[in-house]
């Protein structure tokens, strides 16, 4: 099939499968014309690859996570839960921080309030 075709297969843009290709996540054979063409079960490997994206995984990181679909074997899927676990700590640790910044806007927003309410109230002639 070509890019159009498994683009709209696999519910994505056909700039997501390019984009797929150059960070070698994804591979085509090439027509004497130039055009891509891919096999069904391109579909799944780019839905897969979606998922990995929604769980917040870079393209390097989904790179690496790769031969245990490519080439399953107990030690690939080893490797694969070891780096998923590494990127869980990773997410975890910004999620504290974002959690960390958002309570301190809060604070910076309550101290925003107070003092124009004081404002307000000074020109109120309270």
């Amino acid at each position: 099939m070509r890019i159009g075709e498994l683009a709209e297969r696999a519910g994505v843009s056909v700039r997501s499968l390019r984009y797929y290709e150059e960070q070698k996540l994804l591979t085509s054979t090439r027509s004497a014309s130039g055009q891509r063409h891919y096999t069904d079960d391109e579909i799944e490997r780019v839905r897969f690859i979606q998922r990995l994206y929604a769980g917040g995984l870079s393209s390097r990181t989904i790179a690496e996570l790769l031969p245990c679909v490519d080439s399953p074997s107990e030690e690939n899927s080893d490797a694969a839960l070891d780096r998923m676990s590494q990127e869980r700590d990773r997410l975890s640790t910004h999620i504290a921080e974002l959690v960390q910044a958002r309570d301190a806007l809060d604070q910076l927003m309550t101290s925003a309030r107070a003092y124009r309410d004081q404002l307000q109230a000074a020109s109120a002639g309270v």
